[in-house]
């Protein structure tokens, strides 16, 4: 594991993850000090700043939900509309003075945070041609991870890194279990339409395989049942498949999480006796023949 740390004490490789290290665009007079306000968290104004955002970006997330109600929005509509221009401005100005401060604008607006920051104040906007779309303001609750940095706890995004990269090494085993479960939905969903039939609601094969998903899921919604013996034989295969299954992507993960983390800790060096390629980051011999390691000689 990488133990450096960047100029804010937070771990090199959870920074990455959150916002890359950004230089200043000048090391001297108020653009960098704005720099500071706006990408450290040291002092108390550089905090003070950062607890005043999150303050912000909590409270147009609050207008969002309560002008999504009717009786709220019959009555509150005009305030709650203005007020959602405020923010979205606000953050729109903020977005703009973050990239004027920073060396490499782009890095920044391709970053993680800046592709949030940014997806914050465009729903408002589009909102002028497309009115439904101002409800996707309520991503700016993503913009609340800043919280991680301003608390210290970027460094526990490694153990965040972990699951994911167990996830990534189990991807083509869990895409063959996605393609096999669409395969029997297909199945049981043609078969469905051909026993059940439109009479009783499997009026196209599509509908049967929307059927087969939610019973293999076991959620059973109840707008789809099947009415012969036939067609009731197949549901209850159909959900004792479902149970059969449903614990498979979850073992798939599980091999591959375990297999992650025996791996933390251990260094990629081949021993010269017996070949063995992985050891303790501590090792002085080889794990398997006791031959002395390379690096130790």
């Amino acid at each position: 594991m990488d133990d450096r740390t960047d100029a804010q004490g937070d771990p090199v490789g959870a920074n990455e993850f959150f916002a890359p290290a950004m230089e200043p665009a000048s090391r001297e007079g108020w653009r960098y000090r704005l720099f500071r306000l706006m990408f450290h968290h040291e002092t108390r104004g550089e905090r003070n700043f950062d607890l005043a955002l999150i303050a912000a970006i909590v409270a147009s997330v609050l207008v969002v939900l309560l002008d999504s109600d009717p009786a709220i929005k019959a009555r509150w509509h005009a305030p709650l509309y203005v007020a959602e221009w405020a923010f979205t401005l606000l953050f729109a100005v903020e977005y703009a003075a973050r990239l004027w401060t920073v060396r490499r604008p782009l890095r920044y607006a391709r970053s993680f945070l800046g592709i949030v920051d940014l997806l914050a104040i465009v729903p408002t906007f589009l909102s002028l041609l497309f009115p439904a779309s101002t409800s996707l303001t309520v991503v700016r609750i993503l913009r609340l991870l800043r919280i991680f940095r301003i608390l210290k706890l970027v460094k526990y995004s490694d153990e965040a890194g972990l699951l994911t990269q167990a996830l990534i090494r189990s991807r083509r085993k869990i895409l063959i279990f996605v393609l096999t479960l669409l395969t029997i939905a297909v199945i049981f969903g043609a078969l469905m339409y051909v026993v059940e039939g439109p009479a009783h609601g499997f009026d196209s094969i599509p509908t049967g395989m929307y059927w087969a998903v939610v019973t293999m899921a076991t959620v059973g919604y109840g707008d789809l049942s099947p009415a012969t013996g036939l067609g009731r034989f197949l549901t209850s295969a159909l959900i004792i498949i479902g149970y059969s299954i449903i614990v498979v992507p979850t073992g798939i993960y599980t091999s591959e999480l375990a297999r992650s983390m025996r791996s933390r800790g251990r260094v990629q060096v081949r021993c010269p006796q017996c070949s063995l390629g992985e050891h303790e980051e501590d090792a002085w011999f080889c794990r398997k023949c006791g031959h002395a390691l390379p690096f130790r000689d």
